[in-house]
């Protein structure tokens, strides 16, 4: 079984610290991220099928941006926009099961969100063919804090997690 080892200074002596890669369903500071953010997401993917949660159903679209429904009344989303929610959501939710597949999960899933806002800049609000998955300038922003949290989480969590297990 694989082991994310991790050194410590502390006063002066050296401390050593492990997490196996399974040591139990969201039990270190990283698999409660991952866990966090899947439920997040699945909670998101769900709400986007709900009538009064988002608004304009009758226009929602399988993809594209002709999609003008609006989860909240704020974020533009479609069929394809909800099932991307709710992929990232069961992800999550099986990465918590493993600390190094959290932290995977966590950066990874910043950098795809990241990718995903500078796509946004060019294609939000434009009625092209390139904003083939609905976005307006709401998901551009929700989609910048997404990937700068779970990077930073990704990175934090793991260190955060290995300077209190002693």
């Amino acid at each position: 079984m694989a082991t994310d080892r991790v050194d410590i200074l502390t006063k002066g002596s050296l401390m050593t610290t492990t997490a196996s890669a399974r040591s139990g369903y969201g039990s270190t500071l990283t698999q409660k991220g991952a866990l966090v953010f899947g439920v997040v997401f699945l909670i998101v993917g769900i709400a986007g099928f709900i009538p009064g949660l988002t608004m304009d159903m009758g226009t929602m679209m399988a993809a594209g941006n002709d999609s003008m429904a609006k989860l909240l009344g704020l974020f533009q989303v479609s069929v394809l926009h909800n099932i991307v929610h709710l992929l990232f959501g069961i992800v999550g939710l099986i990465a918590a099961r493993s600390h190094g597949f959290s932290r995977q999960y966590l950066l990874v899933g910043g950098i795809i969100y990241a990718v995903l806002f500078i796509y946004g800049l060019f294609t939000a609000g434009m009625a092209n063919a390139a904003n083939f998955v609905p976005l307006n300038s709401a998901d551009n922003v929700l989609h910048l804090v997404l990937a700068v949290a779970m990077i930073i989480l990704g990175i934090v969590l793991p260190r955060a997690g290995a300077r209190t297990a002693r």
